[in-house]
């Protein structure tokens, strides 16, 4: 079978080749189904788009960072440690005298100034012993005083030989004897005066005052003595533990010239961080280390003083104790987030003379607030990349910007 194309005759095999037409080229496999001519010349211009060379993409901007300039310094820091407040005064409030309680006077948990009167016990049985000794006392008197008479008139006979010197002797004797008589009552009497002040019992100190622990009318002997407590509350004192570890390596430091402690003896202050992360007001000292070491939690004693005027810290509350007053010598700080960790340890990113990143083995020592001390790796005049680390390649240029542009280029503001 054929068919009429163009006044030439073809057989259906011959069109079919004609209209279609396969090439393999460097952009794949392409079929056409148009003329030999037309798609050879298609084809040309194809490949010559399509396996010509690209244009150029522009070189990407140098990453922007921040850098901190490494100058060394003194610089103050502080050693922190878990302290127990403790009242620098508490004091056991105790019946001195057996008897009935008649009455707590004294508000329980409230504060209480020194000489009010927190309890009252039954003083009729004790006016009764001291109105006994005064009449005892009165009685040895009269016999003193009878004595003593006797004495008088028996000196001048005696001198005239009318008595013997055994009578005026005994005479003698029996002035003494009611004399000491008299001392014995009178010391009679101040023990019933004592016995009956001690009834009414005052508060011995300015405090906070703690429950009674006998209530009205039970009857108080010596062994049951405690009524309650009262605890000095200003000023208050701060007790905490050093452990052996941390003492020695202080001492090494010092030793090494690493630390350096405040001229004089007691110049070491404390701050207070209360549980809720704020800061108490005041300021206090140490003035106490145990020279005992604690087998039991190896650690050493150290006892703090604090003014507490608002009597806002109460004993047995737990906080944070910052001791200051050290000072690192020629300390060099960065930002805790410019030190990163590895596989070989920590390390920085620095910006070198070229103006290109590289990166700086460290050794790092305490913390210091929001920043780092670096004992080994900085020197002076260094430039430590603080924002801007995460587009960092060792090596490539960097470009530095004023602190807050890298971290906000880096978000996308």
């Amino acid at each position: 079978m054929t068919f009429q194309n163009r006044g030439k005759v073809q057989t259906k095999h011959e069109r079919s080749m004609a209209r279609i037409t396969t090439y393999h080229t460097c952009a794949g496999r392409i079929s056409w189904n148009y003329p030999p001519g037309f798609v050879l010349a298609l084809v040309l211009a194809v490949l010559l788009v399509a396996c010509g060379d690209k244009p150029k993409a522009p070189p990407p901007a140098p990453p922007e960072v921040t850098v901190l300039k490494v100058q060394p310094k003194d610089t103050p820091v502080s050693f922190q440690f878990v302290g127990i407040t403790a009242s620098s005064q508490q004091v056991e409030v105790r019946a001195r005298v057996a008897a009935f309680l008649d009455d707590r006077l004294y508000t329980e948990g409230g504060i209480v100034k020194k000489g009010d009167i927190m309890f009252q016990m039954d003083p009729k049985p004790f006016r009764v012993q001291l109105d006994a000794a005064k009449a005892a006392l009165a009685e040895q008197k009269a016999r003193l005083w009878t004595a003593t008479a006797d004495l008088k008139r028996v000196k001048p006979l005696a001198k005239a030989k009318a008595v013997s010197l055994k009578e005026l002797d005994d005479s003698q004797g029996r002035v003494n004897a009611a004399a000491a008589a008299v001392e014995m009552a009178q010391a009679e009497v101040e023990q019933a005066e004592l016995n009956l002040g001690y009834t009414t019992i005052y508060a011995p100190v300015t405090g906070a005052s703690s429950f009674a622990r006998i209530q009205n009318g039970a009857y108080v002997d010596q062994n049951d003595s405690l009524l309650t407590y009262v605890a000095q509350l200003d000023p208050i004192w701060i007790d905490f533990s050093v452990s052996e570890n941390t003492m020695l390596s202080i001492r090494r430091q010092v030793k090494e010239g690493l630390l350096r402690r405040p001229p004089g003896e007691g110049k070491l202050k404390i701050k207070l961080v209360m549980a809720d992360d704020s800061v108490y007001p005041e300021t206090g000292k140490l003035f106490f280390r145990d020279a005992n070491y604690s087998t039991d939690t190896g650690t050493f004693l150290v006892r703090a003083t604090i003014a507490n005027p608002d009597e806002l810290l109460r004993p047995g509350q737990f906080l944070r104790v910052q001791v200051k007053g050290y000072i690192r010598p020629n300390a060099v700080v960065v930002p805790q987030q410019a030190v990163l960790q590895g596989a070989q340890g920590f390390f920085v990113w620095i910006v070198d003379s070229e103006s290109k990143a590289q990166t700086r083995q460290v050794q790092v020592g305490d913390w210091h607030g929001a920043d780092w001390f670096i004992s080994k790796g900085l020197s002076s005049g260094e430039q430590v990349v603080t924002d801007g680390l995460v587009r960092l390649s060792k090596g490539v240029p960097v470009k530095i910007v004023k602190p807050g542009a890298a971290k906000a280029k880096a978000s996308g503001s």
